[in-house]
């Protein structure tokens, strides 16, 4: 039976729906110009001018039934829905000049009760492939009982958008309509853009039925002892929770329910910078035929990738089916977790290796969501500069951050899950003093975490940031544990942790209106 999307006002009749990735990988080789299959069996292609996504792009419509739930600002700036209508009817008049078009129908949600069905149609073979990666795949036999989709994202971002329209601030918008359950995309080839939609889309709708959206990853022991990631790009979510002696259940996007916690995705979108089997043995094996390899430099001759160039980028990824990891929990469901870590690079140099938190605390950094960038990163910085994302994911949140923050400390209580501070970022001074704390070292801290190790150990309160410190863990130095101890001048390290301190109570101003007082207590006192 033919398939039609003519209900959305779209009449072309050359719609490959749900292709295998042998099929994708034909229609990208044929008709994207830059695609390759490199040597390990991927296919290789290019986002076009957009490398990232476009957050200053991203617009939710205004609409009375979600007006008073949405956190308006910067990260969610309102649109009216006759903006939004015309931004969708671009997308559909371009869509219809388009020869042949791409549909991908599958699910987010690992859990059957939580689940949504989405659809993707899009215009690149490329696009369909990720997709096919990143959302849960509907096996072909099942896929005639799909009926009609929760939400559609039309992808339509070969066309750009009409930068006179009203509220528009460049040729690319981002545009999510939950009345109408639909995601426009115009101006923006980047792949991400769907995958993050997705995510968004879940970051409101979870919450309304008491279920916990989230960016973490996840993994689970053989017991079935489940922990939570939580950090920002460079604190080590990947590494640490791709551990050969614990099934991943997901790398980026999970969700909490009564019922224990499920992957949101089907698949991974690890970044590949400097990517090597040594450091990444998991991701690396990973990349072969079906995976998608997004803005890489590969030899002509022998089509190799240089997994060290950024000619292109410093943003290159890598897009496959999270099976292709091989301890991935297939399905990508866990328990409760018994321990939520909040890992922090911190090139200050102030921060321990670890530390145990309240409730209240746990709160407070995980609406705070710290890390810092250091010297020399970008044009400009000189000294170690610290950056904040609500949550651990400011750009895809909804809601106000502390109604995440509550949910939770609601199911840590409820579950009895501890939560820790883990520094993966200097020791001993400053970036350019001091010195990078070792994975060995943080993995023995993880460990230690895992094994409950820590859950009794004598501790020491920090005397600014009011957690409490282990004095000692297996396997770690005791003198590393204690942060003060390994700066040379001790005074130094008091002047820079009150640095520090200050930055997360100014960073915090703009989130006290929606939390309670038990939280805003837990804040640096200095």
């Amino acid at each position: 039976m033919s398939f039609s999307l003519e209900k959305y006002g779209i009449v072309v009749t050359d719609i490959i729906r749900n292709a295998s990735p042998a099929r994708l990988y034909e229609e990208a080789l044929s008709q994207e110009k830059g695609s390759a299959i490199v040597n390990s069996g991927a296919l290789a292609v290019t986002s076009g001018i957009k490398t990232g996504r476009s957050p200053k792009d991203k617009r939710i419509v205004d609409d009375a039934e979600v007006r008073d739930d949405v956190w308006w600002g910067d990260i969610n700036v309102k649109l009216d829905d006759q903006i939004f209508l015309v931004n969708r009817e671009r997308a559909i008049d371009y869509l219809n000049t388009c020869a042949k078009i791409y549909v991908v129908d599958g699910y987010a949600g690992w859990d059957p009760k939580y689940r949504i069905k989405v659809r993707i149609i899009c215009t690149r073979a490329y696009h369909a492939l990720f997709m096919h990666n990143m959302l849960i795949r509907v096996p072909q036999e099942e896929l005639s009982d799909f009926g009609e989709p929760d939400y559609i994202v039309f992808n339509s971002g070969k066309f750009p958008a009409n930068r006179y329209t009203s509220k528009m601030t460049s040729k690319t918008s981002v545009t999510l309509c939950f009345n109408r359950k639909e995601f426009v995309i115009l101006g923006t080839e980047y792949a991400g853009e769907m995958k993050k939609g997705v995510f968004t889309i879940m970051n409101y709708i979870m919450p309304k039925t008491n279920v916990l959206s989230m960016h973490c990853s996840a993994n689970e022991s053989d017991n079935g002892n489940v922990s939570l990631f939580f950090g920002l790009s460079g604190t080590g979510k990947t590494t640490l929770s791709a551990d050969p002696e614990r099934q991943l259940i997901g790398d980026d996007e999970h969700c909490w329910s009564d019922d224990g916690v499920f992957n949101i995705e089907g698949g991974c979108y690890a970044k590949c910078i400097d990517l090597t089997a040594e450091k990444e043995p998991e991701i690396h094996q990973a990349i072969r035929f079906g995976t998608v390899l997004e803005n890489v430099v590969f030899s002509e001759s022998d089509r190799k990738v240089d997994f060290t160039s950024s000619e292109l980028t410093q943003n290159t990824r890598a897009s496959y089916p999270i099976e292709y990891i091989k301890n991935a929990k297939i399905p990508c469901v866990g328990g409760h977790p018994k321990n939520i870590i909040f890992l922090t690079c911190d090139a200050f140099g102030v921060l321990p290796p670890v530390s145990k938190l309240s409730p209240e605390q746990a709160m407070y950094h995980f609406i705070s969501g710290y890390t810092a960038k250091v010297a020399g990163t970008e044009m400009g910085v000189t000294e170690p500069e610290a950056t904040f994302s609500a949550c651990f994911g400011a750009a895809f949140l909804v809601w106000h951050p502390g109604k995440y923050a509550e949910m939770l400390a609601d199911k840590m209580k409820k579950h009895g899950a501890k939560a820790w501070l883990v520094n993966t970022g200097w020791s001993g001074g400053p970036y350019g003093e001091g010195a990078r704390i070792s994975l060995r070292a943080t993995r023995a801290i993880i460990n230690a975490i895992n094994n409950g190790e820590l859950n009794d150990i004598e501790t020491v309160t920090d005397p600014i940031f009011g957690f409490s410190t282990p004095v000692s863990c297996p396997d770690v130095p005791e003198a590393l544990l204690q942060p003060r101890k390994t700066w040379s001048n001790p005074s130094n390290y008091d002047q820079k942790a009150k640095e520090l301190a200050h930055l997360f109570r100014k960073n915090f101003t703009a989130y006290e209106s929606g939390v309670s007082e038990a939280v805003k207590n837990a804040e640096p006192q200095v």
